[in-house]
């Protein structure tokens, strides 16, 4: 118990000190999917799915006589 007490309050000097890990041995984990969900974001529209949605834009209009 006394170690366990003695890892959190460590943890909590470290994050008041400004230290730039704070996800400890995650950090890659969280680099690595920052990175994947970066590349993800940036990648094109593929022409079918443009396609899809415009149709679907267009088809709004015309549901929305009531």
């Amino acid at each position: 118990m006394k170690d366990m007490m003695k890892t959190s309050t460590a943890d909590a000097r470290q994050r008041r000190k400004g230290s730039g890990d704070l996800l400890g041995p995650n950090s890659e984990i969280g680099r690595k999917l920052r990175q994947y969900y970066d590349d993800l974001v940036s990648e094109d529209v593929p022409d079918r799915f443009a396609q899809l949605l415009a149709q679907l834009e267009q088809a709004k209009p015309a549901s929305k006589k009531d």
